[in-house]
């Protein structure tokens, strides 16, 4: 064969390849689904993903590969599931930090999560609490408050990340009882959580998922709980309203999000796959067990209206704390 002949042959069949019609979202999904989680392992992101991931590997037909990408407040994985090819095989396991918070706190983002990616289904909440290091003497939000106020500057506190909202629980509550609290960051709650039992820091509002085997275990002193009543799995431990502070009753919820412009079909696909997980019995208890609530808004037109509510509340909360565009 000629070089001409070559040539003419090789664009043929270069030109057949591309003609071949890529999968159809009817068909999706047709290999492993990469599921981006923007923290480290022990999170209370982490454990959720990890909770509906044998239940979504089911509902889909092929297997998820959990991807733990932590930094930069999660913005790493969220940049990585925008700029992702659109087809649904990569998903990224989003939280209210991520993605209604850290656009009202950053400057300047390399992308937006309200924009670049397509909320899929919010699936759970999640409670955090105030847990204190058992050398810290006190008992109580009022003690902590108190013994704060008499050591200003002394006393570390123990951050998952800039834009969690247990982190802006604890700014918020030193914002309006004028404490002097070092902040000390970590990539997730599960990394905030070790530091604490080993006394590297000595107080922080972290997810309960993360913290709960180590006050159990009596490592660490639970103080309120953020949820809006007490908890099950702490009944004797009393709510943040009760302590005084209903303005800070809030959860953490964890979503699935795909990138934009993501085939609605494959969408509605994995939506659906959320909802029928989250209707498992053993999956709800599971997240019950450990603080957690399913939520399951069904639809991406349920969860894009809520996540676009919540970006509204948050950052109203950042504005009253002095964050905006601060990070």
């Amino acid at each position: 064969m000629n070089t001409l002949a070559c040539c003419v042959s090789l664009a043929a069949a270069a030109l057949a390849l591309a003609s071949v019609p890529a999968p159809a979202a009817g068909d999706y999904p047709v290999r492993p689904v990469r599921i981006l989680i923007p923290f480290v392992p022990g999170g209370s992101t982490d454990f959720t993903a990890r909770v509906m991931q044998p239940g979504l590997a089911e509902a889909l037909g092929q297997p998820l590969v959990l991807d733990n990408r932590p930094g930069a407040s999660g913005n790493i994985a969220v940049e990585m599931a925008a700029r992702a090819s659109p087809d649904g095989y990569t998903v990224l396991f989003g939280n209210v930090g991520t993605i209604a918070i850290n656009p009202a706190l950053f400057r300047r983002l390399p992308v937006d999560p309200m924009r670049d990616l397509a909320c899929v289904n919010i699936a759970a909440n999640v409670s955090s609490m105030l847990v204190v290091h058992p050398s810290l003497p006190v008992r109580s939000l009022g003690e902590f408050i108190a013994h704060a106020k008499s050591r200003p500057g002394q006393i570390n506190w123990g951050s998952a990340a800039a834009g969690n909202p247990a982190t802006l629980g604890m700014q918020y509550l030193a914002h309006k009882t004028g404490l002097d609290l070092v902040l000390v960051a970590y990539k997730g709650a599960g990394a905030a959580a070790t530091a604490l039992v080993s006394g590297e820091v000595t107080a922080g509002f972290v997810a309960v998922p993360a913290t709960l085997p180590f006050v159990r275990a009596g490592q660490l002193r639970a103080l309120v709980v953020r949820s809006a009543k007490r908890l099950d799995v702490l009944p004797n431990v009393p709510t943040i309203t009760e302590a005084g502070f209903p303005e800070l009753t809030n959860d953490s919820w964890q979503g699935l999000f795909v990138p934009a412009r993501t085939p609605a079909a494959v969408v509605e696909r994995l939506a659906g796959a959320v909802s029928r997980v989250l209707r498992d019995p053993k999956v709800v208890e599971r997240l019950r067990a450990s603080a957690a609530s399913a939520i399951d808004t069904e639809t991406a037109r349920a969860c894009a209206a809520f996540v676009k509510e919540q970006a509204a509340f948050w950052s109203g909360i950042v504005r009253q704390v002095g964050m905006e565009g601060k990070l």
